[in-house]
């Protein structure tokens, strides 16, 4: 009998989105590979402020950008929703207009820039994507070492919102801060990460074709493409490790020779194919014995005996 047959129209779109899904959601700070060139973020996970100031005769405008690249930020506690950044967001802006006449601060708008919206209608995924700025096509870029990573998923006002990281090697990047003014007399500010992480900068928040993108520039040690981890233990093994390393290996090897020495030319099997077996399963028992004599011995250690002189 034949049995109908139905388009897999269906079953193959599923199959087809499967890999989109996987790298919308997937984004590991801790193994990031570009060009078969391996990189470690995960230093600089946490949340990120990037401030951006411009004043007006009675009033100031900050809009307050908030990254965390390694995951999804965390809401804040006592902040009303709409104040807030919305789940999912890696990266968000909240601007605010602070009357300075009246020392009254308010909260304008609350942008949704790069993330993880599909499920809360902001927006769409956060789909990321790398790229290795000696392997651009732009010659400027072949120029510097680093990673280009490019996010989305953000939507405010009926336009998408995108995000441009440069991940820029600076190996001697420790724990600067500085600001600067830029022609429209706005004031970037920029934001100390930690002892490792480096600094943020804000190179523009502009439309660009048919999203509006926010470009940062993150100078860190951690875009070196010879970049460690931070922790000088993880760099590699101690002289305790190897010899640990060596003594386990050694002492397998003899045991696993001794057994297949013993089974050929003995024909041994059980527990007499381990070489000194005897003196194997006798340890415990010394090793009793070994405790019981120092107990013994601390207990007695001011006593001279049972017996007394005449």
């Amino acid at each position: 009998m034949r049995l109908p047959s139905h388009p897999p129209t269906t079953l193959s779109c599923l199959f087809l989105l499967l890999p989109s899904l996987a790298t919308a959601i997937s984004l590991d700070c801790s193994d990031i590979r570009v060009d078969r060139t391996p990189f470690n973020l995960k230093p600089l996970d946490g949340p990120h402020n990037i401030y951006k100031v411009k004043e007006h005769p009675n009033s100031i405008t900050n809009t307050t950008f908030t990254i965390n690249i390694c995951r999804p930020l965390e809401k804040n506690k006592g902040v009303p929703k709409d104040e807030d950044c919305p789940n999912g967001s890696r990266v968000c802006a909240i601007e605010r207009l602070q009357n300075t006449v009246e020392n009254v601060t308010t909260i304008i708008r609350t942008i949704p820039i790069a993330g993880e919206y599909g499920h809360s209608g902001f927006g769409g995924n956060l789909d990321p994507k790398w790229t290795r700025m000696k392997s651009s096509e732009s010659s400027a870029d072949r120029e510097r070492e680093g990673i280009r990573l490019q996010i989305g998923g953000g939507r405010y006002d009926g336009k998408d919102q995108k995000a441009i990281v440069e991940f820029l090697c600076d190996a001697k990047k420790e724990n600067n801060t500085s600001t600067a003014e830029n022609e429209e007399d706005h004031k970037y500010g920029n934001a100390v990460d930690d002892e490792h992480g480096g600094t943020i900068e804000i190179l523009s928040w502009n439309d660009e074709d048919d999203a509006k993108v926010l470009r940062l520039e993150w100078n860190t040690r951690f875009a070196c493409e010879d970049a460690k981890d931070g922790d000088s233990s993880s760099g590699g093994w101690g002289f305790f490790t190897w010899f640990i390393l060596i003594v386990f290996m050694g002492v397998a090897a003899y045991l696993i020779f001794g057994s297949w020495l013993n089974y050929n030319r003995y024909s041994a099997r059980g527990w007499d194919l381990v070489p000194h077996s005897e003196t194997i399963r006798d340890i415990p028992y010394m090793f009793r014995d070994w405790v019981r004599s120092v107990i013994n011995t601390i207990q007695g250690g001011g006593s001279r005996g049972g017996y007394s002189a005449v």
